[in-house]
Order: structure tokens, then C-alpha cells, then sequence
């Protein structure tokens, strides 16, 4: 086995040949590359395949009790300053490894359906490969410094994807929404490894955590440093996994193809910043202040998420809020010192969210058979209805997503979140309260979604609501063409959620056109990874069932040993768990009740209550004003301070440039008469000068 062990660099490394591969048949053999799309698409999924077969030799051989491994050379080195670089595997870099292979293949299976009239297929398999390298480039890291650099290969390959399609403005200005709103975090965490590094002369995560507990304990550095480090480092995942108030780029994200959307979503991205508050773990839990701050961020994004999906009409919009919800949850049980849940409902959470998302674009695709490839249509859950019998495949494994991410036992999503909130309730009742809410929240605006898209009657050939609409849709555009030209920070820009400009394909078809009159199933290459998808989704929960907690015992933090954790685990206490976990089942049964109530049965008219509690209702619409707010502060706040900038850049800058410029050319002027040539009359100026002087000092 210690052979897997010295070629495990081996795993980043091929996804990236595939993608160099690629890219350069793109640059030298354009034309010859693009017509073997097929070809391409093969040694894409191949190299990624090839990853994740060692990626479960690796996990296999960690479970089996293998020692962690770790292989670094000497990078750079400065008199006493010594720079390491290399690969760690560990138990929690088995687990990534094997979690961002198996989303990542399937995702790249699913592309194949999914892009396949689209002209850039080939660059698009290109920059998932690379995305992939870089996100398993981050995971084997054995430093902060090659976690940094992944860090920022992982946000460009984001910027790519997202503003995939760049000739559309609103795919542009997502991605640089997205990279403007990452960069926020990332320079907080850039500050907070320098910081960690001046403090404690590491980059290495258990020597900092270590170090910076004796400095605190011993005096040399005083608690509020330690806090204000350990948080900078926090911003960074603040703003990949999109906690509050960084979580606005995430949303705007969907402008991407669905196939980047699920891979961000479940085991890319947004993966990376609770893979990297777990890895700094010995850091935060020495710093009881930080824990604090990440728990009740953690909670209140959790909130903020779900009661944001509660009133969003476009598909993949409301699954984007869903993430934000649930990477609170994980994030939360950072905070609250729950390490191992947290890590369980991230693995739970990559295989239900990425068949929801790679489910709506099933539906996207099934759609615009009929609506057109018009976004405003066929993301919009308020044409759909009735898809069940259209599509089968999908709307089963919708379902399975819907029960697994509402917590619905035995489904995966029930172990993981009703472990975390059990943690959270010994830790602090009032995180459990809001934990407890949100899942209640979660569960009807899922079974909402769930409801309006596959039950019912179908309303995508209703004229009088694609009317509405796309005169919606219209009105929105022209807002936009009349405002400031601030299209994704302003309060315009996506202030209906769903009516956002975007676009699924770009096809030889007419953008609006259609050629059926219902919906179709997805071609066998996006319906097989929903069906693997579902698998998991419903059974990799029971590693974790708390009677035999095999997770628990994998996954520990570092600060624990297994027969600490063994111990732990012997004092389960059954009565205890049906109490919690009946509380937060119920919670959800009865908002999947309501929602039935409401979209499926039609009891209760959803319009009335919203008119009932329209503030709140309009706060849910227009996302908390963050993006308002964001517009007015930030972007209008900078202009201003731009055009005053410019001002003095203009006046001043620029003024005494040129005064000095207009000084020489007078001075200059005027000396040319001056400079003629003549002695006489150089020898008339000296003897003027000196008859001056001499007056002058004669009447002294």
C-alpha cells in the first residue's frame, strides 16, 4: 500500500494533463479539437476516473488504519526562513479526495448531455478538468502556502466558469462579482497567514495551532491578536463558502452552465472554505472567541439562505440559496467545536446537492423544448408543474434530494443535520433554536419547489403566463438599460430573483423557439449520474447513524484520539437522540404538510398570506436589500470616491505638471531673446550686472 501512498501526487496531476491536453489542441489545432468533441469529452472523464480510483485506494487504505503520510521537498529558502512544499494524506484528505472525484466524474458524464449543442464544448470540459485539479491541488496541500495558491487557482477557475458564456453581459458581470467578492476574503486570509506566520514562524496548521495556545498562555501575544488573526484567516472561508456578508456572489453564480453550478455547489468551492476551517481546526479551537464568531455566522447564514429560497420562482436561484443555508450548518458546527458533523453533512450534502442541481438542469433541458431557451421561462418553476410523468427519472431522484436535504429519515441529510443539531443544543440552545427553524424552513421551500415543478398541471403552454412573464422580464431589462450602469451590485440587477437575464444555451436555435408541446427526459448521459447520485444520497448517511457512528471514529478532530472519541460514543443516550431527532422530523413533516397545503392541494392561497405579512414577504423578495445596500455603499460609494480621486488626479496631479510644463515655456520664451549669439551683447548684460552690483553694495 505505500506504493499508492508515493504516487497519490499522481491525483491532481491527471485531471490537469487532461486539461493542458485539451487547451492545447484549443490553441494549436483549434478547428481539428473542436470537431472531436467526443474524443475530448473521453479523456476529460478518463483522467478524472483515473483520480478517483486512487482516490479510493487511499481512502480504503486510511480506513484500514494506514498511518498519515507526508512527502514535502524544500521550495524556497531564505538564511532561517525554509519553505516546504508537497502532498499529506490524512484521513480528512482520503474523504475530499474521494468526495471531489465522484461529483466531479459525474458531473463531467452529465456535461456530455447537457452541453452537447453547445459550440465551446470542448473549452468547457477544459476548465472543469482544471477546476478539479486545482480543488484536489488543495486538498493533498501540507501547508497554508500551497493551500493559498490552490486557494486562488480554484477562484480563477470559478471567474472561468461562472462568466462561461462571456459574451453575455450577465454571465460577465457574475463572474466578476463572484472574483471581486472572493477577493474581499482572500485578502483578510492572505493577512492572517502572514500574521500566523509572524506570530508563530509556521505555515504548518498543528505547529500554528500549537504554538499560537503557548504565546496566548504564556503572555507574548495578547488575545485580541490572537482573535483578530484567527478571524482574518476565517474571511477566506467566509467568502468561498459564501457565509454572511460574502454570500451575495453565490446566487448571481447560476448565470454559469448548470453542470458548473452543482460542481461548485457540492465539492468544488464552496467545499473549500469548511475543507479549510476544518484543516485550521487546531488554530480556531485554541482561540474560544473566534469559535464564537464562526457558530453564530454559521447560524444566522443558515437562516439568511432559507427564508431568501422561500419566495424564489427560478430553479436553480432557489437551490443556490439552499447551499448558502446548508454551509451554514457546517460551518456552525465548526464553530460550536463539532468537527466531525460538520465534515459529515459536508460529504451528505455533495451528493444530494449535486443531483438537485444536476435535477434542474434535467428540467431546464426538458423545458426549453417547449418554452424556448428563454431563462426567464424555463427556469421559472410558475411554467412547470406536472413534469413527474414527463420526466420520471428526474422527478424521482428530485424527490429523494428534496427528502435527503429536509432531514427526512433514512434518508442521508437526516443524520448528518440532526447530528449537528444535537451538538448544537449541548452547546448552546439558542444556536439548536435557530438550526431547529431552519430546518423547518428548508423542508417547505424544498417540497415547494418539488411541487410546483413535478405535481400538478402542466403550465408551460400557458400563453397568458409566459405573457406575464416575459413583459416582467422586459420591464426589468429596461430598469437596467435606465439605470446606472451597475447591473449586478444594483438593486435592479436581480431584484425578482428569477427574472435575471441569463442563459442555458447557446445553440444554433432561436433563443426563444420551441418545437414540442411537453416537456422530454433527459438523454441517458444526464439521467445515469442522477441515478448514481441517488445511492448515496440515500444511504451514506448510515456510517454516521449515532448507534454505530463509523464516520465519527474515521473523522476525528486533531486535538481527540479514537479511543477518546470510542469513549464518547459508549455514552450515547437513545432517549436523548429520539427526543432531538423527533423534534427536528416533525418540524418538518409539518412544513412539508404546509407546502403540500399550499402548491400541491391548493387549501391555503399562498398570494393571501403574503399579502398578510407583506414586509416580510418583500424582505424574503428582495434578499434582505444586501444587493441594495451593497449597490449604494460600495459600488456608488466608490464611484464618488473615484470621481473625486480623478478630480485630484486632474487638478492637482496633473495641474502642477503642467504649471511646471507652462513655467518652462514662458521661462523658455523669454530667455530666447536673450540667447542670441551676440557677444556685445553678452558683454552688455555683464557689465550691467556688475554696474547693479556695484550701486548696490556703494549705497550700503
Amino acid at each position: 500500500m505505500e506504493v499508492i501512498y508515493q504516487y497519490a501526487w499522481l491525483i491532481p496531476v491527471f485531471p490537469l494533463f487532461g486539461a493542458m491536453l485539451v487547451g492545447l489542441g484549443l490553441i494549436s489545432l483549434n478547428q481539428v479539437t473542436n470537431r472531436l468533441r467526443q474524443l475530448n469529452a473521453v479523456v476529460i472523464i478518463s483522467m478524472m476516473a483515473a483520480a478517483m480510483v486512487l482516490s479510493f485506494a487511499l481512502l480504503w487504505s486510511q480506513i484500514q488504519g494506514h498511518a498519515p503520510y507526508l512527502r514535502t521537498f524544500e521550495w524556497a529558502a531564505a538564511g532561517n526562513f525554509h519553505l516546504s512544499m508537497g502532498y499529506t494524506i490524512d484521513h480528512l484528505t482520503a474523504l475530499m479526495l474521494v468526495i471531489v472525484t465522484t461529483v466531479a466524474c459525474l458531473v463531467m458524464v452529465y456535461t456530455d448531455g447537457y452541453m452537447a449543442h453547445d459550440p465551446s464544448y470542448v473549452r468547457f470540459y477544459a476548465y472543469l478538468s482544471l477546476f478539479g485539479s486545482s480543488m484536489l491541488g488543495l486538498v493533498i496541500s501540507p501547508n497554508l502556502v500551497q493551500v493559498y495558491i490552490f486557494w486562488e487557482l480554484v477562484g480563477m477557475c470559478s471567474y472561468l466558469l461562472v462568466g462561461f458564456w462571456f459574451d453575455r453581459k450577465s454571465a460577465a458581470d457574475a463572474a466578476q462579482k463572484a472574483f471581486v467578492t472572493n477577493r474581499v476574503g482572500d485578502f483578510g486570509l492572505l493577512l492572517g497567514i502572514l500574521g500566523l506566520f509572524w506570530a508563530t514562524g509556521s505555515f504548518d496548521f498543528n505547529i500554528m495551532g500549537d504554538r499560537l495556545a503557548e504565546l496566548v498562555q504564556s503572555g507574548s501575544i495578547s488575545n485580541f491578536l490572537a482573535v483578530l488573526l484567527a478571524i482574518l484567516v476565517f474571511l477566506g472561508p467566509v467568502a468561498k463558502s459564501a457565509q454572511f456578508p460574502l454570500h451575495v456572489w453565490l446566487p448571481d453564480a447560476m448565470e454559469g452552465p448548470t453542470p458548473i453550478s452543482a460542481l461548485i455547489h457540492a465539492a468544488t468551492m464552496v467545499a473549500a472554505g469548511v475543507f479549510l476551517i476544518a484543516r485550521m481546526y487546531p488554530v480556531f479551537e485554541h482561540v474560544p472567541v473566534a469559535m464564537n464568531v464562526i457558530a453564530f455566522t454559521g447560524a444566522f447564514t443558515a437562516f439568511l439562505g432559507a427564508t431568501i429560497a422561500i419566495t424564489q420562482n427560478d430553479i436553480k436561484k432557489g437551490l443556490a440559496y439552499s447551499t448558502i443555508s446548508q454551509l451554514g450548518y457546517m460551518v456552525m458546527a465548526m464553530g460550536i467545536g463539532s468537527y466531525s458533523a460538520g465534515l459529515f453533512h459536508l460529504m451528505t450534502h455533495a451528493y444530494f446537492k449535486a443531483m438537485l442541481f444536476l435535477g434542474s438542469g434535467s428540467v431546464i433541458h426538458g423545458m426549453e423544448g417547449v418554452v424556448g431557451h428563454d431563462p426567464a421561462l424555463a427556469q421559472d418553476m410558475r411554467l412547470m408543474g406536472g413534469l413527474r410523468k414527463y420526466m420520471p427519472v428526474t422527478s424521482i431522484t428530485f424527490l429523494i434530494g428534496c427528502l435527503a436535504i429536509s432531514g427526512i429519515p433514512p434518508f442521508a441529510g437526516f443524520w448528518s443535520k440532526d447530528e449537528i443539531l444535537g451538538k448544537a443544543f449541548e452547546a448552546n440552545p439558542f444556536l439548536w433554536m435557530i438550526g431547529w427553524l431552519t430546518a423547518g424552513i428548508t423542508a417547505f421551500y424544498m417540497f415547494r419547489m418539488y411541487f410546483m415543478t413535478f405535481e400538478g398541471k402542466f403550465r408551460g403552454t400557458d400563453e397568458k403566463i409566459k405573457q406575464k412573464l416575459k413583459s416582467a422580464a422586459a420591464t426589468i431589462v429596461l430598469e437596467l438599460e435606465s439605470a446606472e450602469p451597475a447591473p449586478n451590485f444594483g438593486p435592479g440587477a436581480m431584484k425578482k430573483g428569477e427574472l435575471a437575464a441569463t442563459s442555458e444555451h447557446h445553440d444554433s436555435h432561436d433563443s426563444h423557439g420551441h418545437h414540442s408541446d411537453s416537456p422530454h427526459e433527459s438523454p441517458w448521459t444526464m439521467t445515469l449520474p442522477l441515478a448514481l447520485l441517488a445511492v448515496p444520497s440515500i444511504l451514506i448517511g448510515l456510517v454516521g447513524t449515532p448507534y454505530a457512528n463509523y464516520f465519527e471514529e474515521f473523522i476525528f478532530p486533531p486535538s481527540e484520539t479514537l479511543s477518546e472519541v470510542i469513549e464518547k460514543a459508549a455514552e450515547f443516550n437513545p432517549t436523548e437522540f429520539y427526543i432531538m431527532a423527533g423534534a427536528s422530523v416533525g418540524i418538518s413533516l409539518i412544513a412539508i404538510t404546509l407546502a403540500s397545503l399550499m402548491y400541491l392541494r391548493r387549501k391555503i392561497d399562498p398570494a393571501a398570506i403574503a399579502a398578510k405579512i407583506q414586509p416580510l414577504y418583500e424582505l424574503s423578495l428582495n434578499k434582505w436589500y444586501f444587493d441594495d445596500i451593497y449597490h449604494r455603499v460600495f459600488v456608488l460609494g466608490l464611484r464618488r470616491l473615484a470621481r473625486q480621486v480623478m478630480e485630484v488626479d486632474f487638478r492637482v496631479v496633473d495641474g502642477a505638471v503642467n504649471l511646471t510644463g507652462f513655467f518652462t515655456l514662458v521661462s523658455g520664451e523669454g530667455l530666447k531673446y536673450l540667447e542670441n549669439g551676440r557677444a556685445q551683447f553678452y558683454a552688455l548684460i555683464v557689465f550691467g550686472a556688475v554696474l547693479g552690483l556695484v550701486i548696490v553694495f556703494g549705497v550700503t
